[in-house]
């Protein structure tokens, strides 16, 4: 039997973290480099992956104590073994190498400790690499990426490759943060696959990242499953994040919804102050034992802090019990944005919001072609502030470059949290366009559209395209011998399409959204009356004789004929839909800000009009035309007698009741600064100094937003949103800062960040950047890796004012110690700000700001850190801020040394258990 039968039958157990066991091993630089690498000339201990290369007694001996301990399967040491990674290190060139030998060497260790009764498997492990492809790493330009899809999917197609060359069983593609990113990794995998001529399971594992159960790019866990639905998974589950007690709620979460296998391995448990991590094999077995006996799981491991004896505990807590049964496969649609749209019979019918397209919408066209982009990003916020469900975007225009502006407007609205909850529908005539649309969504969205005009053979191809990356489609009724305007010709060419979708391409029917083409009525012409009702009738075949299809359309071109009447064209879209929807239309492309609701309609205007749209007699259009007629008439005359009492210009905005620190510091919170520059213009003639309005209101709004932070209220996305509209105050600010001559007008200080030696991770250390540039400090950033004498080098050429250290790993803390000594080597007393997923205060306290004569400061999340900077760099607030830091240290330092002195042995703890008996 393979993995494939095996897994009915028992819980698997996966083997625990690579790094925590190489650790232990007190490995130096040398046993890196080996004598391969020698000349490389950057330090290279910590990249775990070229010990594939160098020292393979290492890894082989780590696989044998997993396998010895009872796993079932053992994952390569091939994590960073990619260019993207690599790259840091100056190694990208032996990326495949490194990803090939580490697979060897596990299917070596499998294979000898394999028999017939336990066979044993090996899974290729593919890390999410240290850059992502759903943010900006550019204060200034939201659109910006450091990485982008094809450079992903080329580095994960050599490393895949590599790691099948070297005969995995299965692929995990994991610690997902990013789904973008493991999108890449999927396409690149089942890409590879079919050259080879394989079929290899494919694994996803996502890492959450703040109490709200979302990914670091801000995914819900059900937007996460939407998003890889159309792909052929093996199993998907957590890892890394939390402990198995954390982990719990999200697990039993994907079990009820997830048509997987189900994978769980933690972390031993939360980080304590000084790194260590606080669950024991017993403790976390405990845990584990509740997820299994809950029947949530399938596979078991460990991640950070878990060694073998951990893995040997977890046998003994799977042995014997019952598999999680994966759920059914969904009978609905799922779409996604940052959440999930899952299209049940309640949520009726779904709005498009039509305003982002430059065919559609003069005022977005013009604000493209201007390059106004905050204003064009307003109207999308608007659509789905007015109810739209999905935003269709369109750049198809002649002086435009479509591909160039899709990508920016995408990118730009991934950053907009209000905006980027909701599916996107990439609609656009050029396939090249799409493609790249495409690429730029982490979410599972609608292409808009394919069909059969140019032959079978492309519809196939674009098809095959869709299903690639992971989205729903949208098929007009096109074909070879033109547009489908009758009943019959739309049903016929419905009926082919669908055959060739679900048949040939094995597109499930849930993902085909039919178009059946919404055609102008009332234009004069006779032949052109019936296009809405033989609409109407083609929707109600379709969706009783194609089974889960949805039907969609582009509502505004029925009306056509009557721009510029608005209450005509809102009025026949609401009697349209009325009769569309019952018949079964689900999907509309539509203004979702219309206000004229079918049962709203005046009962005179109400029979013409559907007299037109159902096409019930001869006559209709022309009853039509004189009804818009009249009302255009009308209206005008109530227009000319409105300017004589009116002047227009003025707008009719009724008074805040807040005050203007309030809708500052409120602008902040939320991230819209639509208001702003007016609120602070008041504010400026209401505050002694403008550089109170940052110290008072904006900062107000800064400290409201790390607070909701850290409590699971905002997430990522948003937290870099209102870092921006905090740019976008400072810049409106900094003239009157700079006439009253305050010191430091130019700029709120110098900062240097790093990541330091033996860690590569800096997505955290890149978000930091951001938000300490928007509140108008001058950073230079000097990426991964640093180690500790070239910063402090910079940090004196630079005469910064502030130093900023980022790791994530545990040996980080400890180059963060080096770091700071190095800098009291020099005599500096540079404030030292501090941060990172295995930093905390106890730790600084004790261990780094104990060697440092300047202040060192832990900095929770990136939101805090413009409020500990202004601290440390006022001269009014600094004394006072680092006394009470050097108060609270000590404080620490005294409580860390009591509990320390009254922990007992374990032989004497054990002795004096509680004995009821």
């Amino acid at each position: 039997m393979g993995i494939k039968d095996i897994i009915k039958h028992r819980i698997l157990i996966l083997d625990g973290a690579m790094g925590t066991m190489i650790q232990s091993y007190g490995l130096t630089e040398e046993d890196f480099r080996g004598e391969r690498f020698t000349g490389i000339g950057t330090s290279v201990k910590g990249n775990n992956d070229m010990l594939n290369i160098t020292r393979p007694d290492v890894i082989e001996d780590i696989h044998k104590r997993y396998l010895e301990a009872g796993a079932d399967i053992i994952t390569t040491n091939t994590f960073c073994s990619q260019t993207v990674s690599q790259a840091d290190y100056g190694l990208g060139g032996a990326a495949a190498e490194m990803a090939l030998c580490g697979a060897r060497i596990a299917r070596r260790a499998a294979d000898m400790y394999s028999t017939a009764a336990h066979l044993r498997f090996v899974a290729g492990s593919v890390g999410p690499t240290n850059k992502t492809c759903s943010m900006s790493p550019d204060v200034s330009n939201p659109a910006a990426r450091e990485l982008d899809y094809d450079t992903l999917f080329g580095a994960y197609c050599r490393q895949m490759a590599a790691l099948i060359d070297g005969g995995v069983d299965l692929l995990l593609i994991e610690t997902i943060f990013d789904t973008l990113n493991s999108k890449a990794a999927i396409d690149a995998a089942m890409t590879v696959m079919v050259e080879k001529g394989k079929d290899i399971p494919i694994m996803l594992s996502v890492t959450v990242s703040d109490l709200a159960g979302r990914t670091f790019s801000g995914q819900t866990l059900e937007a996460f499953l939407a998003s890889v639905s159309t792909y052929p998974i093996f199993s998907i589950g957590l890892n890394c994040s939390f402990g198995a007690a954390q982990m719990k709620p999200y697990i039993e979460e994907l079990a009820a919804r997830a048509p997987y296998y189900i994978s769980v391995c933690p972390n031993a448990g939360l980080p304590d102050e000084v790194g260590n991590y606080g669950d024991t094999p017993d403790v976390m077995a405990g845990h584990m034992a509740g997820l299994v006996a809950g029947n949530f799981v399938n596979i078991i491991g460990g991640c950070c802090g878990t060694t073998d004896e951990f893995i040997r505990r977890l046998v003994t807590v799977a042995d014997g019990k019952n598999p999680h049964i994966p759920a059914e496969v969904s009978r609905t649609l799922w779409l996604s944005g940052l959440e999930l749209l899952d299209v049940t019979q309640e949520v009726g019918f779904v709005n498009v919001g039509e305003r982002c397209n430059v065919a559609g919408s003069r005022r977005f066209l013009r604000l493209i072609n201007e390059k106004k982009y905050d204003e064009a990003v307003a109207i999308a916020r608007k659509q789905v502030a007015d109810g739209a469900q999905v935003i269709d975007i369109n750049m198809d225009d002649g002086l435009i470059d479509a591909k160039s502006e899709m990508v920016n407007f995408l990118n730009r609205i991934a950053t907009e949290p209000d905006i980027a909850r909701v599916p996107v529908m990439i609609d656009s005539s050029k396939w090249e366009v799409i493609e790249a649309g495409l690429k730029c969504v982490q979410g599972k969205g609608i292409v808009n559209s394919i069909s059969l005009k140019e032959g079978e053979e492309t519809f196939i191809r674009h098809a095959m395209d869709v299903k690639r990356y992971g989205a729903a489609v949208v098929v007009m009724c096109f074909d070879e011998q033109g547009q489908a305007t009758s009943f019959e010709r739309r049903i016929e060419i419905a009926r082919r399409a669908y055959g060739i979708l679900t048949e040939k391409v094995g597109m499930n029917p849930l993902d085909i959204i039919f178009d059946p083409n919404i055609l102008a009525v009332a234009t004069g012409m006779d032949e052109h009356d019936s296009y809405a009702s033989d609409f109407i009738r083609a929707t109600g075949w379709i969706r009783n004789n194609l089974p889960g299809v949805h039907v969609s359309g582009g509502v505004s071109n029925l009306s056509f004929s009557f721009r510029g009447n608005n209450y005509i064209r809102e009025a026949m879209h609401a009697v349209f839909l009325y009769h569309a929807v019952r018949a079964g239309m689900d999907f509309g492309i539509v203004n979702p800000a219309a206000n004229t609701a079918y049962c709203d309609i005046p009962e005179e205007h109400l029979g013409i009009i559907e007299d037109v749209i159902l096409n019930r007699r001869k006559g209709a259009a022309d009853d039509l035309i004189r009804l818009a007629a009249e009302i255009t008439e009308h209206r005008n005359q109530e227009t000319t007698e409105v300017k004589s009492r009116h002047d227009l210009g003025k707008e009719d905005t009724p008074v805040s009741e807040k005050t203007v620190g309030e809708r500052i510091s409120e602008a902040v919170i939320k991230g819209i600064g639509d208001r702003l520059d007016a609120d602070l213009a008041e504010a400026v003639g209401q505050y002694p100094h403008a550089v109170d309005i940052i110290a008072g209101p904006l900062m107000d709004g800064i400290n409201a937003v790390g607070e909701q932070f850290r409590c699971g209220k905002m997430f990522l996305p948003q937290v870099v949103k209102s870092a921006r509209t905090m740019k976008q105050a400072v810049d409106f600010l900094h003239p009157y800062i700079a006439a009253e001559k305050v010191k430091g007008a130019s700029t709120a200080g110098k900062i240097l960040l790093a990541t330091v030696k033996g860690d590569v991770h800096d997505i955290g250390k890149n978000i930091v950047g951001v938000v300490m540039a928007c509140n108008n400090y001058d950073v230079t950033d000097m990426g991964v890796m640093v180690p500790a004498g070239q910063i402090v080098r910079k940090a004196i050429e630079e005469h910064v004012d502030i130093v900023g250290l980022s790791g994530l790993i545990t040996p980080s803390l400890e180059e963060m110690v080096t770091v700071v000594r190095e800098m009291q080597k020099y005599g500096l007393t540079i404030p030292v700000m501090i941060g990172g997923a295995t930093t905390s205060e106890l730790y600084v306290a004790l261990r780094v700001a104990s060697v440092y004569s300047g202040p060192v400061v832990w900095v929770r999340d990136a939101s805090q850190n413009p409020v500990v900077a202004a601290k440390l760099l006022d001269k009014k607030e600094r004394g006072t801020f680092i006394s009470a830091l050097n108060d609270r240290y000590s404080r620490l330092r005294d409580e860390y040394a009591g509990q320390s002195s009254c922990i007992e042995s374990i032989e004497e703890a054990r002795k004096n258990k509680l004995n009821l008996f």
